[in-house]
């Protein structure tokens, strides 16, 4: 939990613009918009979403996982490097 305390303004921040493009898709459904405006604001919610997945994954990994005593090279600590990269792609 450590991680996210100390990004935790820039995490709210995310939340607060991931809630607005949510109440933007809901009055876009409400108002009958065009189901290509729907589909417009419902990628980039995900995306969003899949952003924060991401960071937040990313911490958790290198405060949780990665092994600080051994140093950046040790087995652990690359194949932790590997994991981040291929979250960040998949979530991308």
């Amino acid at each position: 939990m450590a991680h996210i305390v100390q990004e935790k303004e820039k995490l709210i921040q995310r939340v607060r613009r991931i809630r607005g493009q949510v109440e933007a898709l809901e009055r876009a459904v409400a108002s009958e918009q065009d189901c290509w405006d729907v589909l417009q604001l419902l990628a980039a919610a995900r995306g969003a979403m899949h952003s924060l997945m991401a960071e937040v994954l990313e911490g958790h990994i290198r405060f949780h996982v990665m092994d600080h005593r051994r140093g950046g090279n040790s087995d652990r600590n690359v194949a932790a490097e590997q994991l981040i990269d291929v979250v960040r792609s998949y979530l991308k």
